[in-house]
């Protein structure tokens, strides 16, 4: 069915805020194009660290509004463009693209289709696949986000990433490197160990089973000059007390807990917020030399309840959500 006649598609929504169990399947209207947004035919919806607390009603709480129901969630995604808004021109149908929609008042891309702005959307880098970049925007933008406008990262600096087995912080492992950095990759267990090394870490640790003061101070005699802390607690705390004087320390909002005050230590939380300018950059930053968006599962669309499940779960990298067949 082309879309010219397709008006209803298949999402996971939710009726209420609450567990895994408020997600189910509707089918609902296709969205509507606005006139700077790009329609994608989703073939991969990226599974966020952060859609549990938007399926909680967390982020409607905090910001104080009442979502329509039945609610798409999925702020992140990737596929094939089927229709664009009259006053794009950077577009055309057809194009494999990968977009961020967060919070994305057209609903998400736990869908067939999504409406997204246009400014939040760009091509797939030719060595990835399309469920690669399903999964990537949204931990690839709060990576960049925090090496390049928070830690202001630069060539030679020892870095290092707490929590780099994770989402954001294989991603983080691999963008720090292209800059030239010294990285310690602070991982959860043997496996993500071995996916940081493969990832180009100088040294990888296992954050539970491993002194991080240790190896910080085997990579940095002098201190770290920086902290990416993707996770708090104990291992991010001893990452934390390695800094050097003047150094930086950075992590996501939402990181709980907050790691403590240290004297002559900058600690900054920030945002992953995607715009225009931080996609393209991350595009250029991952160029056409080989680079790994790690997927560890992928659920047919009718699972993601079983996908959010698996968020409290040891896994590497990402979860995705297939969502039509490409």
């Amino acid at each position: 069915m082309t879309l010219g006649t397709k008006t209803a598609m298949r999402a996971v929504a939710v009726d209420r805020f609450g567990g895994p169990d408020a997600l189910a399947v509707h089918a609902l209207p296709v969205p509507d194009v606005g006139p700077r947004d790009v329609l994608i035919r989703v073939e991969y919806a990226g599974v966020g660290e952060w859609d549990p607390f938007e399926r909680e009603g967390g982020y409607a709480q905090m910001l104080g509004v009442q979502p329509d129901f039945p609610y798409v969630l999925g702020s992140e995604g990737a596929g094939d463009i089927a229709a664009v808004g009259a006053d794009v021109d950077r577009f055309a149908v057809g194009e494999r693209v990968y977009a961020a929609g967060f919070l994305n008042p057209n609903g998400g891309f736990y869908a067939e289709y999504a409406a997204v702005d246009a400014d939040l959307v760009a091509p797939v880098p030719r060595q990835l696949t399309t469920q690669q970049a399903g999964a990537m925007s949204g931990v690839g933008v709060t990576a960049l986000r925090g090496l390049d406008d928070t830690l202001a990262l630069e060539a030679g600096q020892a870095l290092a990433i707490v929590g780099a087995s994770g989402g954001v912080g294989h991603l983080a492992v691999q963008l720090a490197k292209r800059v030239g950095a010294r990285v310690l990759a602070v991982a959860s267990g043997r496996d993500g160990v071995a996916l940081a090394e493969r990832l180009g870490a100088d040294v990888a640790v296992d954050g539970h089973a491993e002194r991080v003061a240790d190896a910080a101070h085997a990579l940095a005699p002098e201190g770290l000059d920086a902290v990416l802390l993707t996770t708090g607690g104990a291992v991010a705390d001893e990452a934390v007390g390695r800094v050097r004087p003047g150094g930086r320390v950075a992590y996501p909002t939402g990181v709980r807990p907050v790691p403590e005050e240290r004297p002559n230590v900058s600690i900054s939380n920030y945002n992953g917020e995607p715009d225009r300018e931080i996609i393209e950059r991350l595009n250029r930053r991952i160029g056409t030399d080989p680079f790994e968006v790690h997927v560890a599962h992928t659920f047919p669309l009718d699972e993601a309840a079983q996908a959010h499940q698996m968020l409290d779960q040891h896994y590497l990298g990402k979860i995705c959500l297939r969502v039509t067949a490409g």
